[in-house]
């Protein structure tokens, strides 16, 4: 009888942060690799390592030890060492579909300077798995998936099928008992054999039970999490061959392991893989840290839809951002990692997360600022430009200063400026102190004084400041303070009297119709012929919609139906990965008092600020397994209606004063819900009312929302990924609004019994202070990609100082028939990325564009000329020497 075949991959699997910050496990990878590589260098039967598929592990190290990299070019040319092909191994839930891709080009090309990355789509710890995944691996020229979470109990082989919407398929292998199988090799051979013998009975009787005869090769993950290689590990296997003829042990690779790995008669599956059946999903990770979800949504729009796009279409070749825009890439991709997205890690580990995402961001918006400028300076008229970053034909609401006092025609006036700032009077003895003051021309953060104007009569001495916003000239601030002490002390008995004036100014509020997709327009001031928004007591309305408060309950009810964003307090006996109830919980959905106020009355923007004050519990006590203690808090939620809108805008804040619990929003559903569908990268999966739990993790049907979620007639707009379930057998949707817990993980819950991680007592993840939710609710099943651009990504606003060469008004780029995820320079031009988020096939169309559809590795696919058609949920690239005229 032939032996069977094991197929023996030493790899680690290495967390840059987690239960320790980044520096600390540093220090362990610079040890491991430091023994690594005299072990492939010395021991011939040694002959391969998997540096765990992230090239960010060779750059962590290689900062501490830039000697040794002649060393790892050398190994992985003789192909002993595999790197890649990730930068970074992420989440794939929590981070948009544009970061996966980055993630991939980025270590794909990093690894390119290592003489290539291991051709395998490596995923080996995410917390589940996005049902676009196989399209993106065969975009990048993967026929091959290993994964571990997730794999629903349907599958029962440890190799499967697995099918993107578009019908996009890879081989996947099912890593049965994770990629530690076959961690921390004994050295002593027999016991290694009985190991092998034990897991192939175990996987035989569980999974693999259909071909007995001709068995597929065992796949034997020597690894772990932040393990070294075992140095006996050669001898071993000798031994353990020489022994006995059951078994054929050989070290390989995990390329060569799955190309002999079988792909005829395997089960198979379309879609996300979202089951607890036999592993963990760790699906809490969601809604964990809701600020950190936050971070990141502003963070890749910053980049995703505002910087890259905005400078790709309005800035010189010559002027593209290339460097300051790879800087903020790479924190996003640091970010990316799984163990840092998730935010289930140690409060440093997230403080660290948090200024990536900031650092990111500022970039992007520094940028963005340029490219606005620079949109502006062509514009042959001066004042406002209004500029629309999406591709899609908008309408909407921008927020503008304009000169003048009084009502503006056609806008709403939310703040005047008026001509006379402030004046004071003093008397001769006060002016040295008033002068010493006098240290610079700004006023304030906004406004600068840059004229001086000093009147001399026999009442009073008359000092003038007169403000602009800008500083547009140096005044020589010495000379003036000198020529006012002059002239006080010429006459010491008269009063002085110094007033800072200014321009009046109005910020208003006014519409904008029908800009043109990556267009812009000169803002003339029309009016816009939408009906008016108005209030009446706790009411607004625009034609569209009624929204109305309840002054009970603080809910609202929107076009007759009531029971809008109740907020539902209860307890958390979980921790950063999952949520679990107490045993004896207190669920508080009713305030103790409500408070409304009009903010803003319309005709443009209604505002109404809604107080709803609580009492609740303070935490879980371990011995009870119950809630004690309580606070009083009173959370603020702004409902915000605009004018020709079919939603109603929410930001809900308040400061958390209690620990251990779970903050959610009910949405009554205006029909009764199946199911539900949300936002996911490049994609809307479908999901049911129940999910699949098992022994390791019960059923928790809770999922993330990337930019909305939909069920039953409603659409939820998010900022920021989300968790939601569909409650009360389909006649509710509920958003998490903040998850608080004590520990980075528990020995036992209710809902996992297992631990996930260390059980450490942490900080931050009790979310105590500032919290932010922002969401819009709109009822029907209308376009919620237009729904999210309006409440995500809103008109910006350029100022033009005039006398441009180019034109008030115009369109940069025509793209329609797609969703755009992503456009950008690259080299020899312009490359647009676009998806079809639909079942039914679509036609794109780039006015002018003559191209090359090209992979996501960039290489030519097909030409391009202006039109292509797509296949339901197809990702499609197309890269263009220039941009259509």
């Amino acid at each position: 009888m032939t032996p069977r075949r094991v197929n023996i991959v030493p790899h680690t699997h290495w967390d840059r942060e987690w239960y320790s910050p980044f520096q600390k496990f540093r220090m362990r990878l610079v040890e491991m690799v430091d023994g690594l590589l005299p072990l492939l260098d010395g021991d011939a039967s040694y002959s391969h390592f998997l540096l765990d598929g992230q090239m960010a592990v060779v750059d962590d190290y290689l900062e501490v030890r830039p000697e040794a990299e002649a060393t790892l070019r050398r190994l992985a040319g003789e192909g002993r060492l595999a790197m890649g092909p990730w930068y970074s191994l992420p989440d794939e839930f929590l981070v948009s579909g544009e970061t996966i891709i980055r993630n991939l080009q980025t270590g794909l090309a990093r690894a390119a300077q290592f003489g290539g990355a291991m051709d395998v789509g490596y995923l080996p710890d995410m917390f589940g798995h996005v049902s676009q995944m196989p399209q993106i691996f065969r975009l990048f020229g993967f026929e091959h998936a290993v994964v571990w979470r997730g794999v629903p109990n349907a599958i029962d082989r440890t190799g499967f099928m697995w099918s993107s919407p578009d019908g996009s398929t890879v081989r996947a292998e099912y890593l049965w008992r994770g990629y530690g199988n076959g961690a921390r090799t004994p050295k002593d051979s027999k016991e290694l054999l009985e190991r092998i013998a034990e897991y192939e009975a175990l996987t035989h009787a569980a999974m693999d039970g259909r071909n007995p005869t001709h068995p597929a090769p065992m796949l034997w993950m020597n690894g772990s999490d932040h393990l070294s290689p075992d140095p006996w590990l050669g001898q071993v296997i000798a031994e353990a061959n020489a022994a006995q003829q059951d078994f054929d042990l050989q070290i390989t690779t995990l390329a060569d392991h799955l190309k002999t790995s079988p792909t005829k008669d395997l089960p198979k599956w379309t879609g996300e893989l979202r089951s607890g059946g036999r592993a963990n999903l760790l699906m809490g990770v969601t809604s964990n840290r809701t600020d950190v979800r936050l971070l990141a949504a502003r963070a890749e729009r910053a980049l995703e839809r505002l910087a890259e796009p905005l400078s790709a279409l309005f800035l010189p070749a010559e002027k593209w951002p290339g460097a300051l825009l790879a800087i903020a890439w790479k924190e996003m991709l640091r970010n990316a990692a799984h163990d840092s997205i998730c935010a289930c890690s140690h409060d440093d580990v997230v403080d660290a997360v948090i200024v990536r995402f900031q650092e990111a961001r500022h970039i992007g918006e520094g940028l963005t600022y340029q490219a606005k400028r620079a949109i502006a300076a062509q514009c042959p008229s001066p004042g406002a430009v209004i500029i629309n970053p999406s591709a899609k034909t908008r309408s909407g609401l921008v927020e503008l200063d304009v000169p003048g006092e009084g009502p503006a025609p056609g806008a709403q006036v939310i703040h005047e400026r008026p001509s006379v700032r402030g004046e004071i009077t003093f008397t001769a003895d006060k002016v040295g102190a008033l002068l010493s003051r006098l240290r610079s021309q700004r006023i304030d953060d906004e406004t600068y004084f840059t004229e001086v104007v000093i009147d001399d009569n026999d009442d009073a001495l008359e000092i003038t400041l007169r403000a602009n916003p800008q500083l547009r000239e140096w005044l020589e601030l010495d000379a003036i303070k000198r020529d006012i002490a002059q002239k006080v002390s010429e006459h010491p008995e008269r009063p002085i009297r110094m007033r800072i004036t200014q321009n009046p100014q109005r910020r208003i509020v006014s519409r904008i119709d029908d800009i043109a997709g990556f267009g812009w327009r000169h803002w003339t001031g029309e009016p816009s012929h939408v009906l008016p928004v108005t209030v009446e007591g706790e009411s607004m309305s625009n034609g569209l919609v009624t929204a109305a408060i309840d002054t009970n309950t603080g809910t609202l009810t929107i076009n007759g139906l009531a029971g809008f964003d109740r907020l539902v307090d209860g307890g958390d006996q979980g921790d950063t990965y999952n949520y679990s109830p107490p045993d004896n919980d207190t669920l508080v959905d009713a305030p103790r008092s409500v408070e409304v106020r009009t903010l803003e009355s319309g005709p443009l923007r209604a505002r109404l600020e809604v107080v709803r004050t609580y009492e609740w519990p303070d935490r879980i006590d371990d011995v009870k397994r119950a809630r004690v203690g309580s606070h009083t808090v009173a959370i603020t939620t702004v409902y915000e209606l605009q004018a020709g809108e079919r939603m109603v805008r929410v930001r809900t804040t308040f400061d958390n004063p209690a620990r251990d619990h779970r903050l959610r929003t009910l949405f009554p559903l205006p029909a009764v819900a199946t199911g539900s569908r949300a936002d996911c990268a490049f994609a809307v999966p479908e999901r049911g009312l129940r999910s699949e739990g098992g022994t390791h993790e019960l059923e928790l049907p809770t999922h993330p929302a990337k930019r909305f979620v939909q069920a039953g007639g409603l659409t939820i707009v998010v900022d920021g990924v989300t968790e939601y379930e569909v409650v009360e057998a389909g006649k509710k949707l509920a958003l998490t609004l903040l998850r608080a817990s004590a520990m980075l993980s528990r020995i036992e819950m209710t809902y996992r019994p297992q631990p996930a991680g260390p059980p450490d007592v942490l900080r931050g993840s009790q979310m105590l202070g500032p919290v932010e939710a922002r969401y819009a609710i709109a009822i029907g099943d209308g376009d919620p990609f237009a729904l999210a651009d309006d409440f995500l990504v809103p008109l910006e606003v350029a100022n033009a100082p005039g006398d441009g060469p180019g034109r008030d008004s115009g369109q940069a780029l025509s793209v329609t028939g797609a969703e755009v995820s992503s456009v950008q320079r690259v080299p020899g031009g312009i490359e647009v990325r676009v998806w079809n988020p639909s079942d039914e096939e679509a036609t794109l169309h780039i006015t002018d564009g003559v191209g090359w559809v090209v992979d996501l590795r960039g290489r030519p696919v097909r030409p391009f000329e202006g039109d292509s058609v797509l296949r339901p949920w197809e990702i499609l690239t197309v890269r263009m020497p220039h941009l259509p005229a």
